[in-house]
């Protein structure tokens, strides 16, 4: 089974005023510690997407292995999904969809969820947690004309919601893994971190206050990984 991971950067951080992928997060970006985790999946096909934000964000964050797709309406409402589409691999059986801003969802999480949708196949696959659904996603090469018809990325979720398509639920173990969607959001999102057990536990993390005007770090270096298809 050919599988393609597609990382969600492109999106705008309106309620930050900065770029949330630039975000420092213990001692790496916050988009390039997502992006860590999904090469931890060892996708067949890896593609990050990122929006008007792209050149400050190509000077932080390694994208070694994986392949860059532009989409620089994303901040106006566009789907960064749509030219994703056109840089999927011919082989894959499908994508397995991960956003850029939750470095809570692990390897484990996207991988049993992949061997759920692979037998017998399911056009979608969404990962079940105890407080509801969230991503990982999965959507089958069949499904991929109606991914092109997506006005914006948030619209995943009436394809997944609206009963037109078999779905296939998972479950993920703990509650949906936080965003950083606004300032809060942010200091909940690394204030639940425990480097120790690489997990998200509310009240764990001991370090100093986040900055609420925090310096985006630099990335660390990495050595040479797999090529992108």
């Amino acid at each position: 089974m050919f599988v393609t991971g597609l990382l969600l950067g492109a999106d705008s951080s309106p309620h930050l005023g900065v770029p949330w992928q630039l975000l420092a997060y213990h001692g790496e970006t916050l988009l390039g510690a997502t992006l860590d985790v999904a090469r931890e999946c060892s996708f067949d096909q890896l593609i990050v997407t990122l929006g008007s934000a792209s050149e400050q964000i190509h000077d932080r964050v390694d994208f070694d292995g994986a392949r860059v797709v532009e989409s620089p309406h994303a901040d106006t409402g566009s789907s960064s999904i749509v030219p994703a589409l056109d840089a999927v691999d011919r082989r894959t059986d499908g994508i397995v969809v991960l956003l850029g801003d939750q470095p809570g969802v692990t390897s484990a999480t996207v991988w049993s969820l992949v061997a759920e949708v692979a037998g017998p196949a399911t056009p979608i696959g969404v990962s079940r947690y105890d407080d509801g659904h969230g991503h990982p996603c999965w959507f089958g090469k069949e499904l991929f004309g109606e991914l092109r018809q997506l006005r914006n990325d948030a619209d995943l979720w009436e394809l997944i919601e609206g009963g037109r398509y078999p779905l296939t639920q998972v479950d993920a173990i703990g509650n949906v893994p936080p965003r950083a969607g606004t300032w809060d959001d942010y200091r909940r999102l690394v204030s639940g971190y425990t480097p120790a057990a690489g997990a998200f536990t509310p009240g764990a993390f001991e370090g100093p206050p986040v900055d609420t005007h925090p310096v985006p770090l630099p990335t660390r270096s990495r050595p040479r990984r797999r090529t992108a298809h």
